[in-house]
């Protein structure tokens, strides 16, 4: 598989798109937000000749569906996310206006999708872990064959998601981080919602929140 990142909005959040040689891709959270940012993404698409077939979001506060909409109509895909995240869907528009934002309403989670699940699109295969904490419902998408995993914002390089919103909680973020995702391999690439991409291994040693003693 190949992976894209490509850093949209103001909130600068990085959306994925996850292709292989069928020319097959999953987007996973569009966050494009403006003309502009849609006609980048579409660009991407047409010069690799890429076929969305999947729009998966790892959960949905508003910067992660800014783009949810434009895909959804644009590809005639319809949303997959975890039931949890229907709350956080469903208060996209109000949480835009704290934040003086306009943003187009995404469409409702049509497909639910939870841990233990497959996502099959060309060639390939994403296994999708919960990993709740920053929402209820975050998911993250292991590729085991290409040593990837797309973790939205459950953990960051040197850091982890926010827990202070409606659905966080602390103490279930750091455990499962512990308990799930430094279960993965230690040379696993992590690709978070936000900034740089970072290894598990990297995490478990110098992470200030679950790293080093705290993980040991």
């Amino acid at each position: 598989m190949e992976i894209k990142r490509i850093i949209f909005s103001p909130f600068e959040v990085n959306t994925y798109i996850i292709y292989d040689k069928s020319n097959d891709c999953v987007i996973i959270d569009p966050a494009c937000n403006n003309k502009q940012e849609q006609k980048y993404l579409l660009k991407f698409l047409e010069d690799n000749r890429l076929k969305p077939v999947k729009l998966l979001n790892t959960h949905c506060h508003l910067d992660h569906v800014f783009g949810n909409k434009f895909v959804s109509d644009t590809f005639d895909l319809e949303t997959e996310a975890h039931k949890e995240e229907e709350f956080n869907i469903s208060n996209v528009t109000n949480a835009a206006r704290l934040y003086g934002i306009q943003t187009d309403a995404p469409p409702p989670i049509k497909v639910f999708i939870k841990e233990g699940d497959d996502i099959k699109f060309g060639h390939s295969e994403l296994k999708i872990l919960q990993v709740p904490g920053h929402t209820a419902g975050s998911l993250v998408f292991v590729s085991k064959e290409d040593n990837f995993v797309v973790v939205g914002d459950v953990l960051f390089k040197g850091s982890i998601g926010r827990t202070d919103l409606p659905g966080g909680d602390y103490d279930t973020l750091i455990s499962n981080i512990k308990t799930k995702l430094f279960n993965l391999p230690d040379d696993m690439i992590i690709y978070p919602g936000h900034g740089g991409e970072t290894s598990i291994g990297f995490e478990k040693r110098y992470n200030p929140f679950v790293g080093s003693e705290k993980y040991t």
